[in-house]
């Protein structure tokens, strides 16, 4: 049987001199199949969607004057809320783990499942699978769709491929967009959007999102993941023959041939294959890869193909397990005669999921014992002390002090380290306990203070001293400490 147009290789003018390097790209049209995996996308892409359009709007009472949407990333406030979670500029290293957790999460589900993210999970796929599920609602499935193209470019051809970009751009200002409600208080921020009130900025990053959303998911599909993608180049390293992928058990397809020609093979003692070369999993993969020829870099594991195939099985009264997610280990096994083995346990995946473990382990440790006062100290360079004209040395400090909680504390600065005699100046505080300085705190906000300390000459024997500025709420006694130095001559 012959291959379709669509799947062949494009004439070149130059193929008669000489092998062109480059193939000119042929345009995917993607069948729609039904089936267990491709239901399964659905179930999720309907997931993200509403998690990804609905979060904005849920509330989180945070007390007084703290905004309370339950996820928002206030970056004027310097503040990332994620429900009970409150996120600090100081605390970035939270940032950091939980990208640690992700690309360690990544690595785990690739030993475990190969391209498992890109079929299921990835943005890209998910706002494809929308997009093309609108193109079929608007011009058909594949034949439809291909006879549109080829055809005459009429009214009814204009009119399609209008609805369906607008179709698109709808789809893609509504999901972009809303990616700029995380940014700011999503209702106040709509009807902003609405009236004309909203900042120049928001317009701009809902443009630049919508464009992006529509040009990746309209018009780039596949070639995002084949071309664009840095992660099929990089997953191959991540995988071993342990690692589940979307398989075709050539053992079993080959050769291809037709119904009946196999009847007429198996009743002349000659091999047959279940393959019968019908193409449906060329036709609904994504990408337009055929996954006969082996494991392929533009192949995003969708197991669509596995849904197409296994209903021609069917069909046909045969085993529906011709394409299907399997080992390539087991396919050595298999020619050998022997039974499939599975080891989702293994070196790797057990290192994965120990470093997982460890780095998700110190995270959760760090947050519930982490404090709700913080104090930061900055030495004056220029000069570093000054000589007072009865001997004693001053140095200057910048306090910083921090109040993560939703109401104002009163916080008392004192020096510990210092020899005795020293004393703690803080420049426009009147206010001490015990003579130490005595500091109102707004609240979920910081304050800065300018603070000497003065140690008398004779009691100093060294250069450099260590010394620590330690912090105490007075209303609860949660206290901070910071080391720092006194320089002197």
């Amino acid at each position: 049987m012959s291959k379709p147009v669509a799947f062949e290789k494009p004439p070149h003018p130059d193929d008669a001199m000489e092998e062109s390097f480059y193939a000119e790209h042929i345009k995917v049209y993607p069948a729609a199949v039904t089936g267990w995996f491709r239901k399964l996308k659905w179930i999720i892409l309907s997931i993200w969607m509403a998690v990804w359009m609905l979060t904005p709007f849920l509330r989180w009472d945070r007390g007084e004057g703290i905004p309370n949407q339950a996820v928002l990333f206030d970056l004027p406030g310097r503040r990332f809320y994620v429900f009970f979670i409150e996120i600090w500029p100081q605390e970035v290293y939270y940032i950091t783990g939980l990208l640690i957790m992700s690309a360690l999460s990544l690595f785990l589900l690739t030993a475990l499942a190969g391209r498992v993210w890109c079929g299921y999970l990835c943005w890209q796929t998910v706002w494809t699978d929308l997009f093309l599920l609108v193109e079929r609602w608007i011009e058909g499935d594949r034949r439809d769709r291909i006879k549109l193209d080829e055809g005459p470019k009429n009214l009814a051809f204009i009119g399609k491929k209008i609805a369906k970009w607008l179709a698109w751009l709808t789809i893609a200002l509504c999901t972009g967009g809303a990616a700029v409600l995380y940014f700011a208080d999503a209702p106040t921020l709509i009807k902003q959007l609405f009236t004309g009130q909203a900042s120049s900025t928001a317009y701009m990053w809902i443009g630049i999102l919508t464009f992006t959303t529509y040009f990746f998911a309209g018009y780039m599909r596949e070639q995002t993941c084949i071309y664009a993608c840095p992660w099929p180049r990089i997953q191959a390293a991540l995988t071993d023959e342990y690692a589940l992928n979307v398989t075709y058990k050539v053992d079993r397809g080959e050769p291809r041939v037709s119904v009946k020609e196999s009847k007429k093979l198996k009743a002349a003692g000659q091999p047959a294959g279940d393959c019968v070369d019908c193409y449906q999993c060329v036709a609904v993969c994504p990408t337009g890869t055929d996954i006969r020829l082996g494991s392929q870099l533009s192949c995003i594991q969708c197991a669509l193909c596995i849904d197409a195939c296994a209903s021609i099985m069917t069909k046909l009264g045969r085993e529906p397990t011709l394409i299907a997610y399997d080992t390539p280990i087991n396919f050595d096994r298999r020619r050998e005669g022997l039974a499939p083995i599975y080891k989702p346990f293994r070196a790797r995946t057990l290192l994965y999921m120990v470093i997982l473990t460890i780095v998700a382990s110190i995270m959760v440790y760090t947050f519930v014992n982490r404090g709700f006062a913080g104090v930061n100290v900055l030495h004056d360079r220029n000069p570093l002390y000054v000589v007072n004209s009865d001997g004693s040395v001053r140095n200057g400090f910048t306090i910083r002090l921090l109040n993560r909680i939703g109401k104002a504390r009163h916080m008392v600065l004192s020096l510990e380290g210092a020899p005795a005699g020293a004393k703690l100046e803080a420049i426009g505080i009147d206010e001490t306990v015990d003579g130490n300085p005595l500091i109102l705190v707004p609240p979920d906000t910081t304050r800065e203070v300018r603070v000497n300390v003065v140690v008398p000459g004779s009691e100093l024997k060294s250069n450099s001293l260590d010394i620590r500025f330690r912090v105490t709420a007075q209303e609860d006694k949660e206290t901070a400490i910071h080391k720092d130095f006194f320089k002197s001559p």
